[in-house]
């Protein structure tokens, strides 16, 4: 039984437990932040007025001494990025940091970045917002099941949230958690389950029009950039909405009815419905499912990119709309599924798909009635019909739920912007001098990443995903050298390692085999080193090609050679002493 004690903390003292990472986020139920540019400028005037607000509600976690937000997210939020000079004021002015050290030293460790161009808060105002008191409940003792239980209680019923935000906030499942996991996926913003507070942002969505400096620009997001959703729906959970229904089809015998009470009931513990479909999921195993919605979605992609590269909208539709179409998505993924699982089938002909495809709204019922069972099924069934002949049978069943897909590609990338430690990204074998030769470096530079992401834990994984460069100039220079085009993901740049094969005259097979030579060759922990060389992965990405070494958990410190090393943040460095003991300490506490 937890324990409940509430008492006031200065917006300093929070402050100081933000800057010391005290402050987490638990993803399974929390939503991103979502509150608009006035929202978090009236909050700061309340506190400016000494206007009371909405208690903090935090959970101890193990270690003591951190917390977990269960309420007050949107807000704790609001106030850090205030004094971090996230924004304004309403009448204009940002906080000085140069009169709170805490925050200045943030700055200077480059932390934030500030903004204070204009004018500034004076050193009596920034003193009133530093004293204010919140008013802070802790829960001390606490099960996540009581965890879950507050959480649910307190937003079930709160009306900021949308349909599909109070679903996912009412209950934790195998289902809520599957469906967010899709929807992380496709959005770009998978990450750990706990996040800290500073974190945030990284795996928000800025909206067009709203310029918060979030990482997840919105209209990069699939939903987004193939015209399925609006900006504005991400925010609220309408790509969940959308899982949600298309995960209940797939799992179910037959196409659920399209509504809110469907989804409702689903959601709701004691209904008959939610233990059907929990069942179902049970029964057909998330892993499976969740590479199986990825391989679909991957091959729609494909499909789009046949060509002249079209947005899913743009050839859904014969006039030219700027509506979303959930309802139509729905129905093609289920069609590309039932072809593709249901009937162990491959695209054969994507260009046939793609013209199939092309106006294939006026073809099916979109009116009221569509949104019964049967009606969805016809639905399904004339898309089926129509692209159909584009499939033929196969037994390669193994791409599908080994390879990594064009979407955890994408989410890989995407994710190795939020969890440093873990990930690396390498734009290939070649300088990128005229000269273009091998690198004699990069082997050896890689292999002492894998060891050094190897010991970031024992229950730790991370990828190295080689074809992708990090900067904008090592991308120019690539198209300039071979003359490709690359795919923007998030920050960074997909160059493929095709061209690289090209430019050294060898086939795909045997430019993979000069990195597994390498790594074969190089003193890296055998155990380690058979782990990566047995789960090395390959994807075509639109004909650039793009190989993946995954770093699998490691139960006993790496080594190359006699030396260890370590991740700080993003860059590879050779442990001390000291820092070896700590990570021999890591794989002895296991």
């Amino acid at each position: 039984m937890s324990e409940l004690s509430s008492q006031p903390f200065t917006i300093q003292t929070m402050y100081s437990w933000y800057s010391e990472n005290k402050l987490f986020v638990n993803r399974r139920y929390q939503r991103k932040l979502v509150w608009t540019l006035e929202e978090k400028q009236k909050l700061i005037e309340s506190i400016q007025k000494k206007y009371p607000i909405p208690a903090i509600l935090i959970a101890e976690r193990r270690p003591q001494g951190t917390y977990e937000i269960i309420d007050g997210l949107q807000r704790l939020h609001a106030i850090m990025a205030f004094i971090e000079t996230s924004f304004p004021t309403l009448d204009g002015r940002h906080f000085d940091i140069k009169n709170f050290p805490t925050a200045k030293s943030r700055a200077e460790s480059g932390e934030f970045t500030t903004n204070s161009n204009g004018s500034l808060l004076s050193q009596k105002e920034i003193n009133t917002i530093l004293d204010y008191n919140l008013a802070v409940s802790v829960m001390r003792g606490a099960t996540k099941k009581e965890i879950n239980d507050v959480f649910g209680r307190i937003n079930t019923y709160g009306h900021r949230l949308s349909d599909q935000e109070r679903r996912q906030a009412g209950v934790q499942n195998e289902f809520s958690d599957f469906v967010r996991s899709v929807a992380c996926i496709l959005r770009g913003d998978t990450s750990t389950d706990t996040l800290l507070l500073s974190k945030m942002p990284s795996i928000s969505i800025d909206l067009p029009k709203t310029k918060h400096g979030y990482d997840v620009q919105a209209e990069e997001v699939f939903w987004v950039s193939h015209g399925i959703l609006r900006a504005t729906d991400l925010r609220d959970s309408l790509d969940e909405q959308c899982i949600a229904d298309i995960t209940a089809s797939l799992v179910s015998q037959e196409i659920i009815d399209r509504s809110k009470d469907a989804l409702d009931n689903i959601y709701s513990p004691q209904h008959q419905e939610a233990s059907r479909v929990l069942k179902a999921l049970d029964d057909y195993g998330t892993d499976k499912l969740m590479e199986e919605i990825k391989h679909c979605i991957s091959q729609i992609l494909i499909v789009c990119n046949m060509g002249k590269p079209e947005k899913l909208r743009d050839i859904v539709f014969k006039k030219k709309t700027t509506n979303a179409f959930p309802s139509v998505f729905a129905i093609v993924l289920i069609a590309f599924h039932e072809l593709m699982v249901g009937e162990g089938k491959k695209v054969a002909d994507q260009a046939g798909v793609k013209k199939a495809l092309t106006n294939i709204a006026s073809k099916i019922d979109k009116g009221r009635i569509a949104t019964s069972p049967s009606e969805r099924r016809k639905n399904v069934d004339v898309v089926k019909g129509l692209i159909g002949r584009h499939f033929v049978a196969t037994k390669e069943k193994r791409n599908m739920y080994s390879n990594p897909s064009i979407i955890d590609i994408e989410a890989n990338i995407r994710r190795s912007g939020i969890e440093l430690a873990g990930y690396e990204m390498k734009q290939g074998l070649l300088s990128l001098s005229d000269a273009r030769g091998i690198d004699p470096n990069i082997i050896d530079k890689v292999v002492k990443t894998m060891c050094a992401i190897a010991n970031n834990g024992p229950n730790r994984e991370g990828k190295i995903v080689v074809g992708v460069a990090d900067k904008q100039e090592d991308a120019d220079r690539i198209v300039a050298l071979d003359k490709i085009k690359p795919k923007k993901v998030g920050l960074r740049y997909i160059v493929g390692v095709a061209r690289e094969a090209k430019t050294l005259s060898i086939s795909i097979e045997q430019y993979v085999s000069q990195w597994k030579q390498g790594i074969k060759n190089s003193k890296l922990s055998t155990a380690l080193k058979d782990a990566i060389l047995s789960s090395i992965d390959y994807n075509n990405y639109y004909g650039l090609g793009v190989l993946t070494f995954n770093i699998p958990p490691q139960k006993e410190m790496s080594y190359v050679g006699d030396d260890v090393y370590h991740r700080v943040n993003d860059a590879t460095e050779l442990a001390k002493s000291r820092q070896v003991a700590s990570i021999t300490r890591r794989f002895a506490d296991r």
